[in-house]
């Protein structure tokens, strides 16, 4: 077992005294077999009243209400986490999905079927637009089929495919690039990647979802100090395992899942609104710390 300390500030600077609206957080861990929470503080100033809940992917979530107007609103969020999973990779898949191409059993695939549909948002439309969509070429050039191959190196194939072909570029703008503009790009921020990651094997016929959280590591271009995004596969017998294709490698014992959603947009760490003058400015620190 490992000890880690995350700390997560997040400061916002209004020009002027401001109106706050109901702001969610979603920053505290996902607690499971593998990973415990120790102890677990929020600060926020001003004060703000909380109301905690499990969202529809029991996610969980805060939402704080305000009642007084401010200037800044400061957002601090300090964990100490117990982490067991240790050996990412000691896992088995069930003897029926090991070989690519499988099918989820009939039990399970209705409640997987909404992670495995695809998005056509960024796709050329065959009728209006003769080229050839550039997941399908890509995805086609790392798999032919009948091709023999494992499910799960069919997946680390396209994880690590991502990491060599992206190169990493930080984006502080919201939202998610489709999986056709970030393949024309040749470039992304972790989520880019995770949602590239996600469409492909969707396309394949994985279930797949995207996954907020933190990464422990030394400080990099991936690790500058923010939140971290990759993806889930559901694989039979061994269940929801992480693949970080900005890493190029399987979630392991460094990683720390928040949130977990169909798409990208659905769980930011911090969203809310206010009524106030234009301007406001962020700050957002995040610290992961081995103890």
């Amino acid at each position: 077992m490992q000890r880690f300390r995350i700390l997560h500030r997040t400061y916002y600077r209004f020009p002027g005294p401001a109106r706050l609206d109901p702001h969610v957080l979603r920053l505290r861990p996902r607690e499971d077999h593998d990973l415990r929470i120790e102890s677990s503080t929020l600060n926020i100033e001003p004060a703000a009243t909380l109301r905690w809940h499990r969202d529809v992917e029991d996610n969980s979530v805060v939402i704080a209400t305000f009642d007084t107007l401010a200037s800044q609103l400061a957002i601090e969020s300090d964990l100490i986490i117990q982490q067991f999973n240790e050996a990412p990779l000691d896992f088995l898949i069930d003897t029926a999905a090991v070989d690519y191409p499988f099918a989820y059993c009939a039990e399970d695939r209705p409640v997987l079927l909404p992670y495995m549909e695809t998005s056509r948002c960024g796709q050329p439309d065959p009728l209006q637009d003769p080229r050839p969509d550039p997941l399908k070429v890509w995805v086609d050039s790392l798999w032919a089929a009948g091709e023999p191959i494992q499910s799960y190196a069919l997946l680390q194939r396209l994880c690590a495919s991502i990491h060599e072909r992206l190169t990493y570029q930080l984006r502080e703008e919201p939202g998610v690039q489709s999986a056709a503009e970030t393949l024309t790009l040749g470039s992304g921020s972790c989520r880019d990647s995770a949602a590239l990651f996600i469409e492909a094997a969707r396309y394949l016929g994985f279930a797949a979802r995207f996954v907020s959280g933190y990464l422990q590591a030394e400080p990099s271009a991936f690790n500058y100090g923010t939140t971290h995004a990759w993806a889930e596969v559901y694989l039979p017998g061994a269940g929801w395992k992480g693949f970080d294709p900005s890493l190029g490698t399987m979630a392991g014992s460094q990683h720390f899942v928040v949130a977990v959603a169909r798409h990208p947009e659905s769980v930011p760490p911090v969203a809310g609104s206010y009524l106030g003058p234009t301007g406001a400015t962020l700050s957002v620190g995040v610290w992961v710390s081995s103890l």
